[in-house]
């Protein structure tokens, strides 16, 4: 709509510190934002309560594509490039125009991220000042979306409703749904269709992360269990070591594929990019917490010392 666009253009020109508002605040609904709160929270707080935010947004992430790709409306920026700029892009590696990486623009994931994450936090934890963070942060978010030239104020709004409706999905599968098989094929299922139809790497990646952390949770609890740690060098040894596997299983899995070829939108390429998120979810949530009782001797010998 052409209000959205003019809206958008003013505030871009209004505002000195567009870009770094933007920038800012964009971090807080993105990929490498949400896995660092993912794994402070089930590292470092409640594994049970991250384990559940893993889930919430492997799915909104997962869900919200299905709906962009049907939509099919395109980015402010790419529909108004002599009036609206990208200020923060969905992916800083990618061209701008490439909407295979950049993603479409209605609904806004990150708007509904932030209420689905933040807000289900604020539950769990049961703690006002999380509640008023939560209001603060959804509304800042969303705002920064829209000065990023990324989406329209449409898709903000329906993404916070969206959102909301996530959370509301998860209560009702907490209080319907026992049997953890079931839980995860409900979560699974409604989203395979987008196989046929989806062609962006957002939609794989989650559909990565969901199989990966399903698979990880049943494996962690059965042959790991590891334990919540009160002690810092623990929780600090235990986040880095997580994002240390994220960034060279990462890089190590895409070594045997040309450049081109991941960087494609071939179904083959799309099912890679699932496949490599699986395997590294997996070995971050399940896997890599065998070593954590090392991480607590580590302690204990420096005390010791």
């Amino acid at each position: 709509m052409e209000w959205e666009a003019s809206l958008i253009k003013w505030l871009q020109t209004s505002l000195s510190s567009a870009a770094d508002f933007a920038k800012c605040f964009d971090f807080f609904g993105a990929e490498t934002g949400l896995l660092l709160l993912i794994l402070i929270v089930m590292f470092c707080w409640k594994k049970e309560a991250g384990q559940k935010l893993a889930l919430i947004v492997s799915c909104v992430n997962l869900w919200l594509p299905m709906i962009k790709s049907v939509v099919l409306r395109p980015r402010p920026y790419m529909e108004y490039p002599d009036s609206v700029k990208p200020l923060a892009l969905s992916d800083k590696g990618a061209a701008a125009m490439d909407v295979a990486a950049q993603g479409y623009s209605f609904p806004s994931m990150h708007s509904a991220s932030v209420p689905a994450v933040y807000f289900w936090l604020a539950n769990e934890a049961k703690k006002n000042w999380l509640w008023i963070a939560a209001g603060v942060l959804t509304i800042l978010v969303g705002v920064s979306r829209v000065v990023a030239g990324m989406h329209y104020p449409t898709d903000v709004l329906v993404g916070w409703v969206l959102g909301f409706a996530v959370i509301g999905v998860f209560m009702l599968l907490d209080r319907y749904v026992h049997k953890e098989w079931l839980y995860y094929m409900i979560l699974l299922i409604p989203a395979l269709p987008g196989l046929f139809y989806v062609r962006t790497t957002d939609y794989f990646t989650a559909l990565g992360c969901l199989i990966g952390a399903t698979a990880a949770f049943p494996f962690e609890r059965k042959y790991v269990n590891f334990e919540n740690t009160r002690k810092i060098p623990a929780m600090l040894l235990r986040v880095f070591g997580a994002i240390l596997i994220y960034v060279v299983v990462n890089s190590l899995l895409k070594l045997p594929f040309n450049k081109q070829f991941l960087a494609g939108t071939s179904l083959a390429a799309f099912l890679i990019r699932t496949a490599r998120y699986a395997v590294i979810m997996f070995l971050i949530f399940g896997v890599y917490p065998m070593v954590f009782p090392r991480f607590e001797h580590i302690r204990k010998t420096k005390e010791s010392t």
